[in-house]
């Protein structure tokens, strides 16, 4: 909980400058005002966990301050610090949002313990707004693999992690770049801080720039109270943006700007705020090229890819695909009856190319679960994609040979095909969002 910030407004100097050396000690980041303007101010502009309030300020009361919390800093947690005993003005203050209430004199011992509770309410409150949004579904704890491949990509992830760079991720779909970002979160400074992500091809850019940003009160019809975005939430913590590469023209120099000084601003506010988070990056386009063809920002790809590491695909991680297999029949099967693999079916998936990557082994084990009449999954429940089942249904077999551009275009031209150019079934059977399919069948030109 420590280096957590807090703000301490209260017309007392001398109070302030004893309090503030006692919680400087104590760890924490501490910033004092003598006035409720000024604190204010400091809220527009900066982030806290913790304001420790005083009633009776000049200029500005407390009970304004709090409100004004209250509608725009719904985590910030305030407890007020009054020389007023009076029962009714407490209830008054928790009623407006204060997580608690102290008369002074206090025991420094128990404003402590008071802070130290507001700060564990304030990362559960974090953690719902995670949760209930459902723009951070937290990945599995661990990275499975023993090739040379991914303990090569381990190790520089690890000593990334001990650095406060940003981190660009690149790799084809499904190879688990997420999962990446997550290992770099728990290995830094940062793991007890949030880690919040976002699909920056799943939300029109609007809705992007609002759930990043946030939004003020009245910033459009249905804002009835201001909102904190995810740079807010994830503050002190790690920001994952997936497929970065989609982010539009429009929304990549406000991000930018944040990347640059930390500095953003609400949809429809006018005060610059700030927020301290690690930015990871995701992608599975080439951005130099998408930098050369104008597409994406050369100075937001800079800033971007201060660190930069490639996942490997599956087909070049050698010994892992069993393994994976492996880790997927435990994971998905019912406890008590977990399934084997036959040795054909493990020939089946070794032979295998898996342009689906690491996502598609979980799929095809997870329906072969499932399809499976006794405890042991034979070839035909794994249902492999063979050069046969290519040909049944008119996808040609990838030769290995082919440059990766021209397997990606030829295999999503395919699939639209077979699909008869549902776009919906498409995107849903390559495990990509149609934002994505979209972009594919304009920069291949496919008709």
């Amino acid at each position: 909980m420590k280096e957590s910030r807090i703000l301490i407004a209260d017309d007392d100097e001398t109070l302030c400058y004893l309090l503030k050396e006692e919680l400087v000690n104590e760890g924490y980041i501490v910033e004092v005002v003598y006035d409720g303007k000024e604190a204010l101010e400091l809220l527009r502009k900066r982030y806290y966990d913790v304001l420790l309030l005083d009633l009776e300020m000049r200029e500005v009361h407390g009970e304004k301050v709090l409100a004004y919390v209250k509608d725009n800093h719904p985590t910030l947690q305030v407890i007020v610090l009054t020389a007023k005993s009076d029962i009714r003005t407490a209830i008054d203050c928790i009623k407006q949002g204060a997580y608690d209430f102290i008369t002074k004199p206090y025991e420094f011992g128990q404003l402590c313990v008071t802070i130290e509770r507001a700060l564990e309410l304030k990362d559960l409150l974090i953690k719902n707004k995670i949760l209930s949004s459902k723009i951070s579904q937290t990945p599995p704890n661990t990275i499975i693999g023993e090739s040379d491949a991914v303990k090569k990509v381990l190790k520089l992830a690890e000593r990334a992690a001990k650095s406060e760079s940003n981190v660009l991720l690149e790799g084809d779909t499904g190879t688990g770049k997420e999962l990446f970002a997550e290992f770099i979160h728990k290995n830094s400074h940062r793991a007890n801080k949030p880690f919040v992500a976002i699909n920056c091809a799943s939300l029109p850019d609007q809705l992007i720039e609002s759930e990043l940003f946030g939004y003020e009160k009245g910033a459009f019809t249905d804002a009835k109270s201001s909102k904190q975005g995810l740079v807010e939430i994830a503050s002190g913590g790690t920001l994952f943006l997936d497929e970065i590469g989609e982010l539009s023209l429009t929304l990549q120099p406000k991000l930018l700007r944040f990347l640059e000084n930390g500095e953003f601003r609400r949809v429809g506010g006018i005060a610059n705020l700030s927020s301290n988070v690690r930015v990871i990056g995701a992608t599975n386009k080439n951005l130099m090229e998408e930098a050369e063809k104008k597409n994406f920002r050369r100075d937001l790809l800079f800033r971007l890819n201060v660190i930069t590491l490639t996942i490997p695909p599956l087909r070049e991680r050698d010994g892992d695909v069993l393994l994976l297999a492996e880790y997927f029949l435990q994971k998905k099967s019912p406890v008590r009856s977990v399934k084997k693999l036959s040795p054909e079916a493990k020939r089946d998936l070794l032979a295998y190319h898996f342009p689906g990557n690491v996502r598609e082994l979980e799929h095809i084990i997870e329906r072969a679960i499932i399809f499976a009449e006794g405890d042991t999954i034979s070839t035909k429940d794994l249902a492999v994609p063979s050069a046969d089942h290519y040909s049944t249904i008119g996808i040609e077999p990838i030769d290995p040979t082919t440059p990766l551009e021209d397997v990606v275009k030829n295999h999503i031209k395919q699939v639209l095909e077979h699909n008869n150019w549902n776009r919906e079934k498409t995107a849903h059977t390559l495990g990509i969002s149609l934002k994505t399919l979209y972009s594919k069948i304009i920069k291949y030109n496919l008709k």
